[in-house]
């Protein structure tokens, strides 16, 4: 808890004044949200959202207080396999045309260890709304080499029932619960 407090903060010192909360945008081309679901028992096909958009606030001060909000382009699911990718566009599923994104809003973040925290929020997916905690693992927080930019990384999982949302399909030959691995990436732009 100490050392991700302790991150947060040298990593804001970056480019804010003491005390300050950063905003960094989620980084397009390093941020994906996988998911895994049971096939009648015998696989667990995957696919991913490579389309998320948001913003991280880090709070240097009190990192509890950080937030995050995320939409996520729901026509943007790819799994490799074009008819499959459609299915999963249509109303069975997704119901892309009628859902265009799905949201993630934090409300609360609970620091469990030096690098770790659940961060509790509300998914909004088929246009309804339903409490999820992100298990959350901080990875690295610094300048990107690259852009120079200041950068935050993080790693995340959790399980989304469907059924709470409307997706029924097939259940529960194809499994209810669904396993969720997100990468993210977050910078801070250059003023």
């Amino acid at each position: 808890m100490k050392k991700f407090a302790l991150l947060t903060a040298a990593a804001l010192t970056l480019s804010a004044p003491a005390f300050a909360a950063d905003t960094y945008q989620l980084d397009p081309n390093h941020t994906n949200v996988v998911w895994n679901a049971n096939h009648f028992g015998f696989s667990n096909p995957d696919g991913k959202f490579a389309s998320a958009t948001g913003t991280v606030t880090l709070d240097q001060a009190n990192p509890a207080n950080s937030k995050v909000e995320v939409s996520i382009a729901t026509a943007g699911i790819v799994t490799g396999i074009p008819k499959f990718d459609e299915h999963l566009k249509s109303a069975d599923f997704f119901n892309v045309e009628k859902f265009p994104a799905a949201t993630f809003v934090s409300d609360k973040v609970e620091l469990t260890g030096e690098n770790t925290a659940k961060v509790h929020g509300t998914l909004t997916l088929l246009g309804v709304a339903k409490p999820l905690v992100l298990d959350v693992k901080l990875n690295r927080i610094g300048e990107n080499p690259m852009s120079k930019n200041p950068t935050v990384g993080f790693s995340a999982t959790t399980v989304i029932k469907r059924s709470e949302f409307g997706m029924n399909y097939a259940v529960p030959n194809v499994s209810d619960d669904v396993q969720v691995s997100i990468e993210a990436e977050a910078f801070k732009p250059a003023s």
